[in-house]
């Protein structure tokens, strides 16, 4: 169950020649890619490409209408592999994946691709998850590129500009027999446009083709001595081949050429930052028409040199917007014009950041020093927006003394509101209290927000799959203490059954591992895996974690049915730390994502409420005369739902807890009070709606008596402060 659906925005893509298509990016990537003539396509969810993979499973029936085979690979690398159709075969595929962890995952599939190259069209659109809205290192695809010299594209972001991409994508791989990169940066996947359609293709040569017909080249295979040769083609045949193909088609663009003698050269993906910036500093309009020449690379790899000296011939500087580092274009540039003798200066990481996001901000101070230093009549210095105006002297203040400031306190990343997650690490916390704290690896995964407040667990983290690998060092007879590691089922699922499990098994890892399994990839979507719960039509479920681990030599494994049973859940965290017997140990720890759940859920009971069906929903509340104000339940819980008050006792000063609406009742509050021996403060209650006539008259009778017994309350309490 993805974290949203596309059936209705899908029937789009049945759009024929001549219609408009109004959409936002990641549809106009769809159907792009079945206008293109796709023969297959598969990949692996991540941010921001995760989509994607959302759309393709919604439009699975209009696929296979084509002849387009789709599939949810089991990794990025099973993603890159899947490519090997279109080495011997004129298939175009397409795959996807979130870059650039994904790209490392696949990088030995790619490499062999990009050394035997292909026959028929071969596209990886990555996910660009560059920036301050990222979750991981940042590091970018160019690097890649360079390095198995496959092209990388960086389209406009704008509809026509990606879906031309994508059709120009195919015909480049074929065109220099070279796979093609397309990188698309999260606001690229979700800009809204429209662009006018064509028809979709059905391949000419299908998958039923090349298998009833199979071919096979063994030049095409990395062995000695091809592999050498793939180099020289590399060189000698696939790059010039490229590259006359970018030039023919115009696949670079050029603005406003011309107009001055200096120019701004930029990634396509920053085409739209740059020209509200250029607009913001008087030198481009709302339509894009520029001041400045403008040389537009929606081809960052390779560049073309002779359009590069064109453009820089006879200009005095030039402007380079390449975001991150290392400055690849820049210093490509930099060779470029050298060796063709042209003296034109260059700037880019002197007026613009080495590194970080290329925000509207960053990119009018970096344009502004450049213009201002070149052209400094060109900008109305009167109407500069205010972060690039002179700063005011302020007035001396009325009153010396400093306004008070409220300390804010940093708000850490966390799990939603009644995660199934929470109460394992809640269990941890007690178990360190009895048994000290122990090493423990964490994984890619919602559970990473558990080496944050307010638990505070975990060392390190390497990768997806790879939390039972991130341990493996720690594997001694010198010492009794074991290492915890994390894992989600979805990690599990992706690589941690060979590269964790198959390996503490194989090297005897006295060591204990815990699998999340929530019932979905949540951490990019809740999409289904090998283990979720639900039925799905076009995919295999319902297998076993534990019977997978056992499978492969694990004897000592656990299973807790129940997260929220934070007890339960201390206890087989206690034996697996403790226990005599040596060897891997597996706990499985079941609960379903609740994010998930509610989204399922919500939509059933609305319609049964509307429909005049009792509907019940269970909240937890906090009983303020029965709360210390320890606060400990916050502390060990964390929950979002969980918050402080004011005492309604004005002979105590603390705050006390209280749970606030946006409570799902998972319980955890509770069974955190009980296991944590805490305060007996919490109470568990019923919201009913259309209750039954009995309901009604018990409510009634309850607010009576409960009535009474307050304004006795009340009345004793004035009569004691009065």
């Amino acid at each position: 169950m993805a974290e949203r659906t596309f059936t209705t925005e899908v029937q789009k893509l049945r759009l024929g020649d001549g219609a408009v298509f109004h959409g936002e990016g990641i549809l106009a990537v769809t159907k792009a890619l079945l206008q293109a003539g796709v023969s297959y396509v598969a990949g692996y969810q991540g941010a921001p490409i995760s989509h994607l993979m959302d759309v393709l499973t919604d439009a699975n029936d209009i696929l296979e209408d084509l002849g387009v085979h789709f599939e949810h690979s089991a990794s990025e690398a099973t993603a890159a592999a899947t490519l090997a159709a279109s080495v011997n075969y004129p298939l175009r595929g397409a795959v996807t994946f979130k870059s650039t962890v994904g790209t490392n995952v696949a990088s030995d599939a790619l490499a062999n691709l990009a050394s035997g190259g292909v026959e028929g069209g071969a596209l990886i659109i990555v996910g660009e998850d560059y920036g301050d809205g990222s979750s991981i290192m940042q590091e970018r695809s160019h690097a890649f590129a360079m390095k198995s010299q496959m092209w990388l594209l960086d389209p406009r972001p704008n509809l026509p500009s990606i879906v031309r991409a994508v059709e120009q994508g195919f015909a480049l791989s074929e065109a220099s027999h070279t796979p093609v990169m397309l990188e698309l940066r999260i606001r690229a996947c979700h800009v809204h446009g429209r662009f006018i359609a064509k028809d979709n293709v059905r391949p000419t040569f299908t998958l039923k083709n090349a298998m009833e017909a199979p071919r096979r080249d063994t030049s095409r295979i990395v062995l000695p001595p091809s592999s050498f040769l793939h180099e020289q083609e590399k060189i000698h045949q696939r790059w010039p081949a490229a590259q006359r193909f970018i030039q023919q088609h115009g696949l670079n663009e050029l603005f406003a050429e011309g107009t001055r003698d200096v120019g701004i050269v930029m990634q396509g993906g920053m085409y739209n930052t740059a020209i509200r910036s250029l607009e913001l500093l008087g030198l481009a309009d709302a339509f894009g028409d520029a001041a400045i020449p403008l040389y537009v690379l929606n081809v960052t790899y390779p560049l073309i040199d002779s359009e590069v000296e064109r453009f820089c011939a006879g200009k005095r500087a030039i402007l380079v917007i390449e975001e991150g580092q290392p400055d690849f274009i820049e210093q490509n540039l930099h060779a470029i014009l050298r060796k063709a003798d042209i003296p034109t200066k260059i700037h880019g990481k002197d007026v613009l950041p080495m590194a970080g996001e290329y925000t509207a901000a960053t990119m009018i101070t970096g344009i502004h020093r450049f213009v201002d230093r070149y052209l400094p009549d060109a900008i109305d210095q009167s109407r500069l927006p205010s972060l690039r105006r002179p700063a005011a002297v302020p007035a001396p203040p009325s009153d010396p003394t400093p306004a008070p400031t409220a300390e804010i306190h940093p708000r850490p990343p966390s799990f939603c509101t009644g995660c199934p997650e929470r109460p394992i690490f809640t269990a941890m916390k007690l178990v360190e209290r009895e048994l000290g704290q122990h090493h423990m690896s964490c994984d890619i995964g919602c559970h990473l927000f558990s080496i944050l407040p307010p638990f505070n667990l975990g060392a390190t983290t390497m990768g997806y799959g790879l939390g039972w690998a991130g341990a493996a060092a720690f594997n001694t007879r010198e010492t009794n203490a074991r290492t915890i590691s994390i894992m989600g089922d979805g990690g599990f699922w992706h690589n941690g059954l060979t590269s964790g499990v198959g390996n503490a098994v194989f090297n005897q890892s006295d060591s204990v591992l815990v699998v999340v399994d929530n019932s979905y990839t949540a951490a990019t979507g809740g999409q289904d895996i090998l283990s979720s719960a639900a039925s799905n039509p076009i995919r295999t479920t319902k297998l076993s974690i534990a019977d997978a681990v056992r499978g492969v030599g694990v004897k000592w494994v656990r299973t807790v049915t129940r997260t929220y049973d934070v007890a339960g859940m201390r206890d087989v965290l206690r034996e697996a730390l403790t226990t005599p017997i040596r060897g891997p140990k597996v706990i499985v720890a079941q609960s379903e994502c609740e994010l998930n759940k509610q989204r399922r859920i919500k939509p059933q009971l609305a319609q049964l409420a509307k429909s005049g069906g009792r509907v019940v929903r269970e909240r937890f509340g906090v009983d303020a005369d029965a709360c210390t104000g320890d606060h400990s339940c916050i502390r060990l819980s964390g929950c979002p739902s969980l918050t402080i008050k004011d005492n309604p006792d004005p002979l105590r000063t603390d705050p006390v807890a209280t749970v606030i609406d946006s409570c799902v009742g998972c319980g955890l509050c509770g069974e955190v009070a009980h296991a944590a021996v805490l305060c007996p403060s919490f109470y568990r209650s019923a919201l009913v709606t259309n209750p039954s006539v009995a309901e009604r008259w018990s409510a009634r009778f309850q607010r009576a008596v409960i009535g009474f017994l307050q304004r006795g309350i009340d009345r004793r309490l004035a009569a004691i402060l009065g």
